[in-house]
């Protein structure tokens, strides 16, 4: 075991970028940043046509207004500082820098999950129960959801950082990837971390597994309706209704689940193609959420068009009108 530090922590870390391939990060920032600078457009044209149109004003397009927040928010967390590191070599972190920016990739995620939960409910009450869909989701709920989404999310997550505190580290402060994941930074802890680990893992389980489970139950409720429904088309407009969530969730579950698994179990996967993957994670969902409900959604298609397209009105001057 590496000594410790004299202190209980240190006053910085060096996040290492992504390990053996330093001499490429300029090269690598390219698409990094070209992804980056996409998922910001696409989520502020979410968030302002959704802020600015009222006729969006829905429960479904209020659950996608916030599934952008948490887009923008987990991409804006790290990238900025991983293009820091690649561009301009400034890989220091500070000590409660790391922590902070741990408690808000973690917690930012456990919001997702909880957004991505209830838009599986909310195309089930639509699907299953349509004559109560406004009765059942208002736009008050909605953000009453959204507040204890923030209030679980802050509760699970918190502890997280508080532990890691009172804890000595090691004397090597380099942290072999771009970031301050939980796990990375609990490697770095030279005393027992059992219970920081085992406290990871029960969070994950609660949060994601609980949501995975809630959404598999809400999709199996929607498939047995669409089996009972006689019309075609009633059967293909449910289908359509679904497949835009579907979409979603793969997108945003799959890398994240990857990433949990490897920085635990993936002790043969090369570093490298475990930091480059686990960016990946911050970058290509909330690069591809907005597309994915530009393309799929026709009412939210047809008012970002509105906007981007609308023709300026001819100016008409009357007679006593004088151009300057």
């Amino acid at each position: 075991m590496m000594p410790c530090n004299s202190t209980s922590h240190p006053s910085f870390f060096i996040l290492q970028g992504i390990p053996g391939m330093e001499d490429k990060h300029k090269w690598i920032s390219i698409p990094f940043s070209s992804m980056y600078f996409i998922t910001v457009m696409g989520n502020c044209t979410i968030l302002l046509t959704i802020s600015m149109e009222r006729s969006l004003h829905k429960p479904m397009f209020l659950l996608l207004f916030f599934l952008a927040l948490t887009d923008l928010g987990m991409s804006t967390t790290t990238i900025p500082k991983v293009l820091c590191i690649f561009w301009f070599g400034q890989s220091q972190i500070s000590y409660e820098g790391c922590l902070v920016q741990l408690f808000f990739i973690h917690s930012i995620s456990a919001m997702q999950s909880s957004v991505l939960m209830t838009m599986a409910f909310d195309r089930y009450v639509a699907i299953c129960k349509p004559l109560r869909y406004s009765t059942i989701l208002s736009n008050s709920r909605i953000g009453l959801i959204g507040l204890a989404s923030l209030v679980r999310a802050i509760l699970f997550i918190l502890p997280m950082p508080i532990l890691l505190q009172r804890m000595p580290f090691h004397a090597n402060r380099v942290i072999p990837t771009t970031y301050c994941e939980h796990m990375a930074v609990v490697k770095m802890v030279c005393v027992d971390t059992t219970f920081n680990r085992i406290y990871g893992l029960v969070v994950a389980m609660l949060v994601v597994g609980v949501d995975i489970s809630a959404i598999a139950s809400s999709y199996a409720l929607i498939l047995r309706a669409i089996m009972h429904l006689s019309s075609k088309e009633a059967h293909h407009k449910a289908v359509n209704t679904c497949t835009t969530h579907i979409c979603v969730m793969l997108v945003s579950y799959t890398p994240s689940l990857f990433s949990f698994l490897t920085h635990r179990f993936g002790r043969g996967i090369p570093p490298h193609v475990h930091t480059i993957l686990g960016n990946l994670y911050f970058l290509v969902p909330p690069m591809l959420n907005p597309i994915i409900y530009g393309v799929k959604t026709k009412e939210f298609r047809d008012k970002i068009t509105k906007y981007l397209y609308r023709r300026k009105e001819p100016i008409i001057f009357s007679h006593n009108q004088k151009l300057v």
